[in-house]
């Protein structure tokens, strides 16, 4: 059986949490920056660095998604509705709070 977390431990998860979330934002920005179209990288290089720059723009929307989410529940942290599922109104597991801390919702109904 799981030892419960106490707030200070999650808190510092989360700061964690939202700490390497944040660098990896900064790493998709640098990579969806537009390829200027004057760099000679030839036809298909530049087809391919098109697409991968959409690969990593939908990487970075799911990154602020989940920064997002994390900075949430940093604020709710103290509230006594923290762990609870949003729609049925029962106890997120401690396993999955520890894996993604922004759930908001128990895994039956996620």
């Amino acid at each position: 059986m799981q030892k419960e977390p106490t707030k200070e431990e999650l808190r510092q998860l989360i700061e964690k949490k939202i700490s390497l979330v944040t660098a990896h934002i900064e790493e998709l920005e640098e990579l969806t920056r537009p390829v200027a179209p004057d760099v000679a990288i030839g036809r298909v290089s530049r087809m391919d660095a098109i697409n991968n720059k959409s690969v990593n723009e939908a990487a970075l929307r799911q990154a602020r998604t989940k920064l997002n989410g994390l900075e949430h529940a940093l604020e709710n942290l103290n509230k006594t509705t923290f762990g609870q599922c949003s729609r049925c109104g029962g106890q997120i597991p401690v396993g999955r709070i520890l894996i993604m801390p922004e759930s908001t919702r128990c895994m039956r109904c996620s």
